[in-house]
């Protein structure tokens, strides 16, 4: 109700009594701004089709109301369409449930752990393919026997050597396994194992289905919420792959390149423009490759904000980012949507986009768009530049400077300076463009 109080999200994401470093939480639920499940309800059609502009224009007024996250998210990350339908959706929702489990039945019978509700924290291959008995996994899958040891370890082999694929995939999953058990442990939602092993599995069947990334440390940061938000493990799951769809290219390495130091180019390239003094500052004091910033990008905020106030930034970072063709970009399989078939392309009303992509519209370039998540970094070091210049004598003071930042953001405020930025690049850009021609 209009004019009633705001109140504290907190007891949705309920924290461990024995956490004391946890950051305090600036997202408050607040009536009339906030999306909240009636206005969420009330955002159908009868027959399920969603205002998607009305639904972008409350997330950036206040975020949206812990009850209905999850949902909200999937449309967000382009697992439905907004004009979708009650039965459409459901149709997707049960052939997506059905997929992930041929998925991870795929991954159970190679390893049977995945699936069993346990996890693992020790490795049980070695990197050319000879299975490893190790104590530390028997008794994290309950196999206290040596017989049972044996027998696990001969199984992985009983059909002769490894294909290289189910190699470096089984390789990774102890990794998983040590990540999972640091990932938000200040949460009472992993006290539960079932909780812990639920994520461990979601990261294993990604691991598998796209073998180019595999599994990264980070990941895990970014699919926990998605475990917490939604009670079903596929749709979590499926959340979580729409995700890593936009942030992939991050996590792709090679010997001599990790993916996201294209990020750290483009943040590079925009404080130049919007802050020289700065920029020419951190590269005197050997920062000129941003590495510093590496963490923020790579799990979009997750350390720098409470758990929270770090779901509240990333709904409003994809609300601003929010393109309505995403479904259709990102489905391969032809689901007979007319709907959505007649979605494709940028023919739709300007408000169903979200504000950062309607900016990005107009500005005609062959180069793609940078993601919100540039700006958002170049926001907060444009904030702490006066800091940074005076304080920073060394890239351990600049390291320092922005981790004294953790529980001190506000989500709200470095979107609209994110924008701000934005809109002040984009126009030196274009005007030295202009400069050059002319």
């Amino acid at each position: 109700m209009r004019g009633a109080p705001s109140e504290p999200a907190d007891s949705y994401y309920e924290v461990r009594p024995d956490s004391t470093d946890v950051p305090a939480t600036r997202f408050r639920i607040k009536p009339g701004k906030t999306l909240s499940v009636r206005k969420w309800l009330a955002a159908f059609s009868s027959d399920g089709q969603l205002d998607i502009g009305k639904t972008l224009n409350r997330i950036h007024r206040g975020g949206i109301h812990p009850a209905i996250r999850g949902e909200v998210w999937e449309f967000l990350l382009g697992c439905y369409h907004p004009m979708s339908t009650f039965d459409e959706r459901k149709q997707i929702r049960q052939h997506r449930r059905a997929q992930y489990v041929r998925l991870k039945n795929e991954c159970s019978k190679m390893f049977p752990v995945v699936g069993s509700g346990k996890y693992i924290t020790a490795p049980v291959i070695t990197e050319d393919g000879q299975p490893i008995r190790n104590p530390v996994v028997a008794l994290e899958t309950n196999l206290d026997a040596n017989a049972n040891r044996t027998e696990m370890a001969k199984e992985l082999t009983s059909n002769g050597p490894l294909d290289m694929k189910v190699v470096q995939w089984m390789h990774t999953l102890h990794q998983i396994g040590l990540d999972v058990k640091r990932t938000d442990r200040t949460l009472l939602f992993y006290d539960k194992p079932e909780n812990l092993s639920k994520l461990w599995d979601i990261l294993s069947v990604y691991a598998w289905i796209d073998i180019d990334v595999g599994y990264c440390q980070g990941m895990s940061d970014l699919c926990s919420p998605m475990i917490v938000l939604l009670e079903n493990e596929a749709d979590a799951f499926w959340c979580f792959e729409r995700l890593m769809r936009r942030l992939r290219g991050n996590f792709q390495c090679t010997e001599t390149f990790v993916g996201v130091q294209t990020q750290l180019s483009n943040l590079a390239t925009v404080t130049q423009v919007i802050d020289p003094k700065l920029h020419q500052h951190l590269e005197t004091l050997g920062g000129g490759n941003y590495l510093f910033a590496f963490r923020m990008l790579m799990v979009l905020f997750r350390r720098e904000f409470s758990f929270c106030d770090s779901l509240y930034l990333w709904e409003m970072m994809w609300a601003l980012e929010y393109d309505p063709d995403l479904f259709s970009l990102y489905e391969e399989v032809e689901l007979n949507m007319e709907k959505a078939e007649g979605s494709k392309g940028k023919s739709k009303p300007i408000q169903k986009y979200g504000k950062y992509e309607r900016e990005n519209m107009k500005i005609k370039s062959v180069d793609a768009p940078l993601p919100i998540s540039v700006f958002l970094v170049a926001s907060v070091l444009k904030d702490k530049s006066s800091v940074l210049l005076h304080q920073a004598r060394g890239l351990d003071d600049v390291v320092k400077i922005l981790n004294d930042m953790t529980g001190n953001l506000d989500a709200k405020k470095a979107c609209i300076g994110a924008l701000k930025l934005h809109k002040k690049y984009v126009k030196a850009k274009t005007h030295r463009n202009a400069k050059s021609m002319g």
